[in-house]
């Protein structure tokens, strides 16, 4: 028999890692017979692109007539929205990234498993949240083996190179890189959300391309499709991921463990340079032989399905929820989010934009007619 699996997400708007995540799964599972619904309070463009799958997309739980078997948690608010919403319900938490407060694990007694996608985002369930490690699940990154087909042999040397990242934006760094890419003899395009150029279709995209810098989700399926990559974030260069360095960078997601320090724009260009030479179409193609044989949706669906019917087998097996131990841990939460607001006020009052902006306002003069111009273009936005 079929679950009903209700997947939470901040927001549904682009074609993020966790965004993508979700749609992901939500295919896997409803090819598998199951029921998906995914709730976002802040739904958008992928949102529209998941419902025209099959999957029911609320950004209201109120919309939901029927409870789910069990709650598959991305983001801390909206996991706890959906574990007062459904008090009957089970649920996993998933830990997409190192940094965000969003991904801090929220402590309810029905929250059950914990699943990190990297070694590092295990480490902060366990030792900076207190996630009991025999509770905590690694399930790494995969890539949709069949959308991300693979590509024709890569040429001896490099002809086209490529950044994906949504962080990268035109700046002394990235001038600096495709300087680098010039001096090889190699072209450099950068999609992403910060240059105002983002990837609809990577699965096209990567075909074009014979050497990738990316992090994470993006790094995994160009190395699906047979690209050389070379771990990239933003001011950050890693190393090219060969076959010798393949287990350790994947355990890692190829993201911030695998790099250095943020660089300075000649660094930058120097190791650019360098990731260039070091460019082999042989092992590249050894490498993604290897993910295609290790990292297909098919499997990570399934382990997730198992998981699932583990967490809720534990919580058929337990005692009734504890109606005190419900609302203690709700009461922890809800001072959580009280003190994080205090800390982003505190945070924006402090902040050099915030205080020069009030010291303008101030300004007799160049007060008035900043609000001005404010009124005006508050009233083009109603129009």
């Amino acid at each position: 028999m079929g679950l009903t699996v209700l997947i939470t997400n901040a927001r549904l708007g682009w074609r993020a890692g966790t965004e993508l995540y979700v749609r992901d799964v939500a295919r896997g599972l409803l090819a598998r017979g199951h029921t998906p619904v995914v709730y976002s309070p802040r739904p958008g463009r992928l949102a529209e692109e998941i419902r025209r799958e099959g999957v029911p997309v609320v950004d209201d739980l109120e919309r939901l007539s029927a409870p789910p078997d069990l709650i598959h948690g991305h983001h801390a608010d909206e996991t706890a929205t959906a574990l007062l919403r459904f008090p009957a319900a089970p649920a996993l938490f998933v830990c997409h990234d190192w940094f965000s407060k969003r991904d801090h694990p929220p402590a309810f007694p029905r929250l059950l498993r914990y699943v990190a996608v990297d070694q590092q985002c295990h480490d902060k369930l366990v030792f900076e949240h207190g996630v009991p490690e025999e509770r905590v699940r690694l399930l790494y990154q995969f890539v949709d083996l069949e959308r991300f087909a693979p590509r024709p042999p890569l040429p001896a040397r490099p002809r086209r190179a490529v950044v994906l990242c949504n962080y990268t934006k035109e700046n002394e760094h990235l001038r600096a890189a495709r300087e680098a890419c010039r001096r090889a003899g190699l072209s450099l395009d950068v999609y992403g959300m910060g240059v105002g150029r983002p990837c609809a279709e990577p699965e096209k995209l990567l075909r074009e391309y014979d050497l990738v810098f990316a992090k994470g989700r993006a790094a995994l399926e160009a190395l699906a499709v047979g690209a050389a990559v070379v771990v990239y974030w933003w001011r950050r260069l890693g190393p090219p991921v060969t076959a010798g360095e393949l287990e350790r960078l994947r355990r890692d997601n190829f993201g911030v463990r695998a790099m250095g320090g943020q660089l300075t724009p000649e660094e930058f260009g120097r190791e650019v340079g360098r990731a260039v030479a070091a460019y082999d179409a042989e092992d590249a193609a050894e490498v993604s032989r290897r993910v295609r044989a290790s990292a297909g949706i098919d499997r990570a669906v399934d382990e997730l399905v198992s998981l699932y019917e583990e967490v809720i087998a534990e919580h058929a097996a337990a005692p009734r929820p504890d109606p005190e131990a419900e609302a203690r841990a709700a009461a922890g939460y809800l001072r959580r989010v009280t003190l994080g607001f205090e800390a982003e006020r505190r945070d924006i009052y402090d902040s050099t934009p915030y205080r020069l902006t009030e010291r303008v306002l101030r300004a007799p003069l160049l007060g008035r007619a900043a609000r001005r111009l404010a009124r005006a273009a508050a009233g083009r936005k109603k129009d």
